[in-house]
């Protein structure tokens, strides 16, 4: 599918353990699920299409991710204070 060796699947799965996880069957292959591919894919491209050497790839995969974690933290602070919102007027009516 990428055009690459099984042993630099192996060694990127070693590489960024963080990322990929691969289940097995009973035999010790490889299962790839669609999520596997996508990071699969993710990876890459960065590598291989971008250049990005190993470590920037790490990098930049974890900017990402701290960027998406910071915009996933807003988001909840956000709903929480429509809750609480919520709640306080509940409050008001019951009283």
């Amino acid at each position: 599918m990428f055009g690459v060796n099984a042993s630099l699947i192996r060694f990127w799965e070693k590489e960024f353990s963080s990322l990929l996880h691969f289940s097995k069957d009973t035999r010790g292959n490889r299962q790839f699920t669609e999520q596997d591919i996508s990071k699969l894919r993710i990876l890459h491209d960065l590598i291989k299409a971008q250049g990005f050497t190993l470590e920037g790839a790490k990098k930049h995969l974890k900017e990402k991710e701290n960027r998406q974690e910071a915009n996933d933290k807003e988001t909840l602070y956000k709903t929480l204070e429509k809750i609480k919102a919520e709640l306080l007027s509940l409050k008001k009516k019951v009283s």
